[in-house]
């Protein structure tokens, strides 16, 4: 079955679905492809202020009672307390674009790895050389080099997944992300992906 997985690395209703995700990648016969729209990459890209932050946090503690995905005070003082820093999701979604071209099966991993690393870790993950690192750290080698190489390539390749992603947002009629498209033919919101899986399953075998 094949199914498309609207994201955003930064934005925390992902990072509080990932664990059905999860299951739904390791699913045999699951094609699960991962789609970055880019929500807060390049021009959707802000400089963090108080207001924000305080809006991300709050968003945040929604997120954990819903889901019970844990976002540590480590990440809202060093990270969401570093106010006139950038909230851009450039670097995570670069990554995950390098580790497609070196890794593919290894793409939905990466992206729980990064998830982790800001919300749990309190990293940076919005700085190539932490990203790099981190992809280091899961021995995924090549794809660090090339994220940090500056590859036209990789750019490229990038900027044309998030094009794809973006028009199939915009032909679903999808809200934000994350979303799923299913089989090509039917959205499903993210409130599908904070229940359980048994009913995750029976939506997408509605579908």
């Amino acid at each position: 079955m094949n199914i498309t997985y609207l994201l955003d690395p930064l934005c925390g209703w992902c990072y509080g679905a990932s664990p059905l995700l999860q299951q739904l990648g390791q699913l045999p016969g699951m094609q699960l492809e991962l789609a970055p729209t880019g929500l807060f990459a390049g021009a959707g890209a802000r400089t963090l202020d108080a207001e924000f932050a305080q809006y991300a946090w709050a968003n945040d503690m929604r997120i954990q009672k819903l889901t019970g995905q844990r976002f540590s005070e480590k990440y809202r003082s060093e990270l969401l307390g570093k106010l006139g820093s950038r909230f851009d999701s450039t670097a995570t979604t670069l990554a995950r674009t390098a580790v497609l071209r070196n890794a593919p099966q290894r793409e939905l991993e990466a992206l729980k790895v990064l998830q982790e690393a800001r919300y749990v870790h309190a990293l940076d993950t919005g700085d190539m050389a932490v990203v790099a690192q981190l992809l280091r750290e899961m021995q995924l080698d090549a794809a660090a080099d090339l994220l940090l190489a500056d590859d036209a390539q990789l750019l490229a390749a990038n900027a044309a997944r998030l094009v794809k992603a973006q028009g199939l947002k915009q032909a679903f009629g999808a809200q934000g992300v994350p979303a799923l498209i299913v089989k090509g033919s039917r959205l499903l919101r993210g409130d599908a992906l904070y229940g359980s899986f048994d009913s995750l399953l029976a939506e997408i075998a509605a579908a």
